[in-house]
């Protein structure tokens, strides 16, 4: 509410009322520099916001820590990979299951140690096409298979709200529908908000569509009112990246 987010003189997010509701399918797109980026870094608490509130099922988690708000079901990827280079997939996920359900402290051990968190690591692999790939460094894996490792530890975190920051940004084109369908497989109960620059992506998955210009939000809609806008058509001539 009223979010709003200053670097000196620079205003990177204008005063922006928004809201997901249980099991949203939003798209939020913009030109380059429209500030989305700086948005969703306000959302999960990477950056402080200057002025406004984060609120997550009608609590204020505005000064809550990053960490805190993933406990409270707040998730999102980045545009750039974060993940664990030396560590596998089953190592990564069973890590990230494990530190959910209170068993973080042992990860070091061998995996199959805690049969809950292994089998449930397991099951999330092989849900994001991960299966074949289980016991392969992450930094020896295909760039498609990392966006899809992502995607499935955000998903590890059990998350109500899933903050998605450009999935198939660099995928290779064989590679883009695996990432499509892990989307739209996701739990209908997440709201999931993706924030994306491949149009074909963005009028497949969403039901609503958040336009967001010089960090103010310029028009919202569903994608054929999106689409038909003249307004949007203009904004985004000559436009194709994020900065």
């Amino acid at each position: 509410r009223g979010l709003a987010k200053r670097f000196g003189g620079l205003v990177a997010t204008d005063n922006v009322t928004f809201s997901l509701e249980r099991g949203a399918r939003r798209a939020l797109i913009g030109p380059n520099g429209a500030g989305k980026t700086t948005f969703v870094n306000l959302l999960t608490g990477v950056l402080q916001p200057t002025s406004g509130n984060v609120l997550l099922a009608g609590r204020d988690v505005t000064r809550l820590k990053a960490e805190r708000r993933v406990r409270l079901g707040l998730v999102r990827t980045f545009q750039i990979n974060q993940l664990f280079p030396a560590l596998t997939p089953l190592e990564a996920l069973a890590l990230a299951v494990g530190e959910r359900l209170g068993q973080g402290w042992g990860w070091l051990r061998r995996v199959g140690a805690a049969p809950v968190v292994a089998r449930e690591a397991s099951a999330i692999a092989e849900r994001f096409g991960l299966g074949d790939v289980l016991d392969v460094r992450t930094d020896t894996l295909p760039y498609g298979k990392q966006r899809l490792l992502e995607i499935a530890l955000a998903f590890a975190c059990a998350p109500q709200v899933l903050l998605l920051d450009e999935p198939a940004a660099g995928v290779p084109e064989a590679e883009r529908r695996d990432i499509l369908d892990a989307i739209a497989a996701l739990p209908a109960d997440v709201a999931v908000l993706l924030i994306e620059h491949d149009m074909d992506l963005v009028f497949s998955f969403a039901r609503r569509i958040s336009v967001l210009v010089d960090g103010a939000l310029f028009a919202e809609g569903n994608p054929e009112e999106i689409a038909k806008d003249p307004r949007v058509r203009a904004v985004y001539l000559g436009e194709s990246r994020d900065g």
